[in-house]
């Protein structure tokens, strides 16, 4: 039976080469799905994926690597930028040259003035693919001549484009702390995937990659020293509690506290989890034996990819279990067969140390009742006061459901009405990412437009009956504060406090 299998080769940067990769894969009786190539990114990095038969994925295997064409590691890369002294003779250069060409090096930089100063000085840049082969490199020229090392580095800041993917490769490594080489070129293949994606619709493609990169470097700075959260504690009526955690990046982490119970509204993401232990502790809530349960709105791992690490049983709609589980945000949306949605999920999952609920009570499939626009799915007590669980209309994220009181005036309305006027900058830059790079965080817009005006609807509604006792309606956004409504617009509620573990 055939199977998709994938390529990354580096092909030389002449004329046939792709043609030559081509004609192996087809001579292999190989369906080529995919190619892509970009002379702007890497102009020798050439991407394939090809639907064949063991026997004859093996053959391309065989021939690409027989041919220098397949690249199956990825070497950590090097820069070299040093002057030389060479001598005034004819053919120095040549035979300088012959010593670079054949360490593989790639040129990127040569300056040389015979009327400057001093006048035999030639400044040369180049790139490896292997920074041990740099280092030897520069044991033999500086056996032969007079040099200065003006610049060697690791790769990581000085590289040109000649190797461009192999240095994205090693950034990928120090976010991660590592990676087996398998496993970085799945990763790179798919990312080049949405690379082809986002190509065609015009979009940067250098943009892509600097997104992904601030993404896993932003989740990687924010966690242990580097975390913080905002935080609000609302009473709500006796002695039911609402506290509403805000991490440096990703959403909301509410919890409604009352005596011998605490209920929690989305767990926020994997990587935060000791982080948010010891802001618990901060906030004096020391035994999570008392966590009643987990409500998960959506399946976004800033929304449920830390629900794992904690004892509780996990409450989440039948459809935001399957998003989990094929590892696609847009699951049962008419976006669910875009590239863009499925690699993301990828990345953010890696990034974030994905843990999403093993202990799960899924919710029903259908309503008993409406509250506004939304069907109810369940009703149930926290704290002696009565809440419902409605379910969303699938416009941000298929299955998301919101949390609700009407008798408190509560709404928990997941990523589908946020106070984006009170998220810091550093949030609206870091939600920002997700933007370039599915181009919309909403898996359908038409849809998540009518969530927010139903939502904004009820919130209104709800306001107007609880002012009569003195209270406020409480909206509690998937990210930012916990607002009101002042006319049609969200207002920050009260103080936000920052907290440091």
């Amino acid at each position: 039976m055939d199977k998709r299998f994938f390529f990354i080769t580096r092909v030389p940067d002449e004329p046939g080469s792709l043609q030559k990769a081509a004609a192996v894969i087809t001579e292999c009786h190989g369906n080529i799905n995919r190619v892509h190539y970009d002379r702007r990114i890497d102009p020798s990095t050439v991407f394939f994926e090809v639907t064949a038969g063991e026997e004859m994925a093996e053959q391309i295997t065989r021939r690409l690597r027989s041919l220098g064409f397949l690249q199956s590691s990825l070497p950590s890369p090097g820069v070299l930028k040093f002057s030389v002294h060479l001598p005034h003779r004819t053919g120095a250069l040549h035979e300088f040259l012959d010593h670079t060409t054949a360490a593989g090096a790639n040129i990127a930089f040569a300056d040389f003035d015979d009327t400057g100063e001093p006048p035999h000085r030639l400044t040369f840049s180049m790139t490896l693919e292997d920074r041990a082969v740099a280092d030897r490199l520069l044991d033999v020229l500086k056996s032969r001549y007079r040099i200065e090392v003006l610049e060697s580095t690791d790769g990581r800041d000085a590289l040109d484009d000649t190797v461009f993917y192999l240095r994205f490769a090693e950034a990928l490594r120090s976010i991660l702390g590592g990676g087996e080489e398998t496993f970085l070129m799945r990763l790179l293949h798919d990312i080049n995937h949405i690379v082809q994606e986002l190509n065609r619709r015009g979009e940067d493609p250098k943009l892509v990659f600097e997104s992904i990169l601030a993404t896993g470097q932003a989740l990687k700075e924010t966690c242990g020293t580097g975390f913080y959260a905002d935080v609000q504690r609302v009473p709500l009526a006796g002695d039911l509690l609402l506290t509403c955690i805000q991490p440096p990046c990703g959403g909301n982490i509410y919890l409604l506290s009352a005596p011998g119970e605490t209920f929690m509204v989305d767990s926020g993401y994997g990587i935060y989890h000791d982080d948010l232990l010891r802001t618990f502790s901060r906030l004096g809530i020391w035994d999570l034996r008392n966590l009643s349960a987990i409500l998960v709105t959506h399946a976004d791992a800033d929304h449920c990819g830390g629900a794992g690490l904690f004892p509780a049983v996990s409450r989440l709609s039948p459809i935001s279990l399957d998003c989990i589980r094929t590892r696609n945000r847009a699951f049962g949306s008419r976006s669910e067969g875009l590239i863009l949605e499925t690699v993301y999920t990828t990345v953010i999952n890696l990034f974030s140390r994905f843990t999403p609920p093993e202990k799960v009570e899924v919710l029903p499939g259908s309503g008993t009742g409406e509250a506004g626009a939304f069907p109810v799915l369940a009703r149930f007590m926290v704290g002696g006061h009565p809440f419902e669980i409605l379910q969303g209309l699938d416009g941000h994220m298929a299955g998301q459901v919101y949390l609700v009181s009407p008798d408190l005036g509560v709404l928990f309305t997941g990523d589908s009405l946020i106070n984006l006027e009170g998220l810091t900058p550093e949030r609206r830059s870091f939600n920002s990412l997700a933007v370039n790079l599915i181009t919309s965080v909403n898996v359908d817009r038409d849809l998540a437009r009518r969530e927010r005006e139903g939502l904004l609807a009820l919130a209104a509604t709800w306001d107007a009956d609880v002012q009569q006792a003195g209270r406020r309606c409480l909206v509690c956004g998937g990210h930012g504060p916990v607002s009101i409504l002042e006319g049609s617009s969200l207002v920050t509620l009260g103080r936000v406090e920052r907290l440091r573990p």
